[in-house]
């Protein structure tokens, strides 16, 4: 996960909480500004979703849960072709 070391101004919030959030926000379909505030702020959220969205922070923690899964013997790949 990104660092806020040695960067200026507050340290990110807990990871943990706001991906939680991220993920209640997606499995549920609520708007932004309708997240439980257990969640923390429904803008630092949303901000943390959209910087790791553009900063390619998604696609490597998905390509390293595939990886670790692919590993583990947890990943079945199968190809279907259709010749139609």
């Amino acid at each position: 996960m990104p660092s806020s070391d040695g960067q200026r101004g507050r340290p990110f919030r807990d990871h943990r909480q706001v991906i939680e959030g991220i993920v209640y926000r997606l499995r549920t379909g609520v708007a932004w500004r309708d997240l439980p505030e257990s969640f923390g702020p429904w803008q630092t959220i949303w901000k943390r979703h959209k910087r790791f969205s553009t900063d390619g922070t998604w696609d490597k923690i998905h390509a390293r849960l595939v990886a670790e899964a692919d590993a583990a013997g947890a990943v079945e790949w199968n190809v279907s072709v259709d010749s139609t």
